[in-house]
């Protein structure tokens, strides 16, 4: 009888320490669990800010609406090519009902439409460009406009004034030595040696650099986006 008691004993004596065991196994798995969540990365999505979209509106530019122009190229009626590449930006902001369409500083290009270089008694220096597209906003836009052309001054008042000279002075070294008829063949050989002079003088050049101001208008509308 005691030996079965010992049995009975010692069998409900390890059960008891089994179930007591199992709370704290139970317990550890659940520190762990927590502890696992709590250092787990947190997702990019959940920590950077999604950023608004731009929102864009559209704004039409009207024809004949005036470009006010600084060039940043250089260009001259005796160095410059047809379609050379010009380019220059805007001295002054195009505005449209009180909104900033296009601001002071856009780039604006175009190409050389003429370049003649001075002739000699005949033919003005001309230069003369044309703009066919736009940045504006950080987009690009291809405009139409009006061409620009500048030409030299005329010279005829200057031509007049070397070959009466040169007459006045051969009618003169004439008289002294001729008399009245040598007077005349005087100021007929100055006069032919001033003409000469102006045959063999060429005209003024155009020359415009960095910083020239230049007036252009458009020639067709142009629709920019512009953010709002």
């Amino acid at each position: 009888m005691t030996k079965w008691a010992c049995v009975i004993v010692l069998t409900f004596g390890l059960a008891a320490c089994n179930g007591a065991k199992a709370p704290e196994n139970t317990t550890a798995t659940d520190t762990a669990g927590t502890s696992s969540a709590a250092n787990a990365p947190i997702s990019a999505a959940t920590s950077t800010p999604v950023a608004p979209a731009a929102r864009y509106t559209e704004v039409t530019i009207p024809s004949g609406t005036t470009l006010r122009l600084a060039l940043a190229s250089t260009v001259g009626s005796d160095t410059s090519n047809v379609e050379q590449p010009v380019r220059a930006t805007l001295r002054s902001a195009v505005t449209i009902n009180g909104q900033v369409a296009v601001p002071a500083g856009s780039e604006v290009t175009g190409v050389v439409t003429d370049a003649e270089g001075s002739g000699r008694v005949k033919g003005r220096a001309r230069i003369a460009m044309r703009f066919n597209a736009m940045k504006a906003n950080g987009e690009s836009y291809d405009i139409k406009t009006s061409g620009y052309a500048q030409e030299a001054a005329a010279t005829k008042k200057q031509d007049a004034e070397k070959i009466a000279i040169g007459a006045g002075a051969g009618a003169a070294l004439g008289a002294i030595l001729g008399g009245g008829g040598g007077a005349a063949k005087g100021a007929a050989i100055g006069g032919a040696g001033g003409t000469g002079v102006v045959l063999a003088t060429k005209g003024k050049e155009i020359h415009l650099g960095p910083g020239a101001n230049i007036t252009t208008r458009l020639t067709a509308p142009v629709i920019v986006r512009v953010r709002s």
